[in-house]
């Protein structure tokens, strides 16, 4: 390949790139209406600004891939409070996860120029990141897409949180989602003898037993999902892996046997609610069924233990080249893409991780 004046690898940027072999603008999505209800396509703009110019301790990536993600709607309606992200305003450029290529850099330390990394500054081309909060890509995970996936914050619910057993029967609320659709596989691989998603679509229903390790699927709308539940799992649940809240968490306490764990991973009962503003999920449950069935219910939040993760992310590895867990996503194209990717997937019309390429 014969390296361009916009390509770190060419000669005028080995080392440290001069800022004239970077272009002048970047391109990123910014919040620029407060939504009615479920966000729009419209109320997003994609704007160009400058390139930023990294400052101490901080690293230019020009990102290659980003995360769309629904809890976004969370943020874009206020926040809620002890999240670890902020609400985002009008005026505001979004933000999520994301994979780029280090392109300058302001000292010595942090990752390299060259170097792939990891960072919470998607939905723009080219970001100024603190150099601390990157995370330099290995060769571990053999997707280029897989850093975007959660699959580290599902294996610690489903093993620090729900600590599934050989022979439990795991219900994975939202199962054809991000989480989800990694979850119901990664619940068969630590060793569930049954394994049951919810879903809202009949052909979501059908990938999921086809291909991401599910027995049964229950899909809203369709008979109550009481009597669904009763028909997928007879003998009851023992893990309840919940990403949406509401009425399938209050039908699984009823499906819940004695001792059974419920890991809370998500709200989108509340999210995707467009009456809603998406900063509350409520929800009314027998207290009584907690007591006497002797439930556990905890809330989730993916620990930041570097080595846990390393480990989990060798794991993983594994398990995508033996082929024992696939990772399902969507991929759009372009920054032009990415807002009406985000009103698509808050309406529930992906399967898996959708990811916005540039």
């Amino acid at each position: 390949m014969t390296p361009t004046p916009d390509s770190p690898h060419s000669p005028e940027t080995t080392g440290t790139p001069r800022t004239p072999t970077l272009p002048r603008v970047s391109r990123e999505v910014r919040l620029a209406a407060a939504p009615d209800g479920l966000p729009r396509a419209g109320d997003f703009a994609v704007v160009e600004v400058p390139v930023p110019v990294p400052g101490p301790g901080e690293v230019l990536v020009r990102n290659r891939c980003f995360h769309v993600f629904a809890a976004l709607r969370t943020l874009i309606g206020g926040g809620v409070e002890g999240s670890p992200f902020p609400a985002l305003k009008v005026g505001d450029t979004l933000f999520g996860a994301a994979v780029g290529e280090v392109v300058a850099a302001a000292g010595d330390g942090g990752p390299r120029v060259g170097e792939t990394v990891s960072h919470w500054l998607g939905w723009r081309e080219y970001a100024a990141v603190p150099a601390a909060t990157c995370r330099a890509l290995g060769d571990a995970l053999p997707d280029p897409v897989a850093p975007l996936v959660p699959g580290w914050t599902a294996y610690h619910a489903l093993t620090g949180i729900a600590e599934v057993r050989t022979g439990d029967t795991v219900f994975v609320t939202g199962g054809a989602g991000s989480l989800g659709s990694l979850a119901g596989q990664l619940a068969r691989h630590l060793g569930a003898g049954r394994v049951i998603g919810s879903t809202g679509s009949a052909w979501k229903a059908g990938r999921m037993t086809a291909g991401l390790g599910y027995d049964a699927v229950v899909v809203r709308g369709a008979e109550p999902l009481a009597e669904q539940l009763a028909k997928a799992a007879p003998d009851g649940l023992d893990v309840v892996f919940d990403t949406v809240g509401g009425a399938e968490l209050r039908a699984a306490l009823d499906a819940a046997r004695p001792g059974a764990r419920f890991a809370l991973v998500g709200a989108l009962s509340g999210q995707l609610d467009p009456e809603l503003r998406g900063t509350a999920a409520p929800v009314e449950i027998d207290t009584f069924a907690l007591i006497v069935k002797g439930v556990t219910l905890r809330g989730t939040r993916a620990t930041e233990d570097p080595r846990a993760q390393l480990e989990w992310e060798e794991r993983f590895g594994a398990l995508l080249r033996s082929g024992e867990v696939v990772l399902p996503y969507e991929r759009v194209a372009g920054m032009d893409a990415a807002p009406p990717a985000l009103e698509e997937v808050m309406r529930g019309r992906h399967l898996g991780t959708v990811v916005v390429e540039l």
